[in-house]
């Protein structure tokens, strides 16, 4: 561990587990970067994501942003491509784009938007955007026809949040420099998510743990109950 990440480990109280909007400022404060780091909740929790009716996936919008620019490539042909290109899509295409991926090995972009008839073409590409977190998906919202709301709500500030194979949710929900109020609003909306989307096959404690961290900090331990 560097000097900085001791340092900052030293200003938190390992025995305790702080109020929500607590551990954001002390996160906040002891931030060791120079940039404006990005902050991240990771929630642990009480389900089995190899059973497909325990997965825990969704998306939501932060309601001050995420402070990130998104590029967003959309796969689309005719009156949709123009309603993306209208829309504010950084890129957008079809069979070039795909081209492009498969031989140039080409991924400036970070959310990967399809209408529902392209997904043919697409999903060929599964074994490339899948372990790269681009691949298209109805429950995440970046397959539909209303490709202009779905540009919208991502360029917003849209987040997704998805278990993983531990049983945790990673979640950024925005800036160090958004300050207090802001960042305790956006993290909240995003608890509430996860909460909401609880699975009914989900047995005994569904919130095992929740912790608050920035890019380059440590892990603060949030009081979750």
């Amino acid at each position: 561990m560097g000097k900085k990440y001791t340092d900052a480990l030293k200003q938190i109280d390992r025995s305790r587990q702080y109020d929500l909007g607590e551990a954001i400022d002390l996160a906040v404060k002891i931030a060791p970067a120079k940039f404006d780091e990005t902050l991240e909740l990771h929630v642990k929790l009480g389900v089995d994501p190899r059973h497909a009716d325990q997965q825990v996936r969704g998306v939501v919008v932060l309601p001050n942003g995420t402070g990130k620019t998104v590029r967003v490539l959309v796969i689309a042909k005719g009156a949709k491509a123009d309603e993306a290109t209208a829309a504010g899509a950084d890129y957008v295409g079809a069979e070039e784009y795909i081209e492009k991926i498969q031989k140039e090995n080409w991924f400036d972009f970070d959310v990967m938007i399809t209408t529902p008839d392209m997904m043919g073409l697409v999903g060929r590409m599964g074994r490339v955007l899948g372990p790269k977190g681009l691949m298209p998906n109805p429950k995440s919202g970046t397959v539909t026809m209303d490709v202009a709301k779905a540009i919208h709500d991502i360029k917003a500030g849209k987040v997704e949040y998805r278990v993983d194979k531990q049983s945790i949710c990673h979640v950024i929900f925005g800036k160090k420099s958004f300050g207090a109020e802001k960042l305790l609003e956006n993290a909240t909306t995003v608890m509430d998510a996860i909460i909401k989307a609880k699975p009914a096959a989900a047995k005994g404690t569904y919130l095992k743990s929740v912790a608050v961290a920035t890019t380059m900090g440590p892990g603060i331990k949030v009081s979750y109950k």
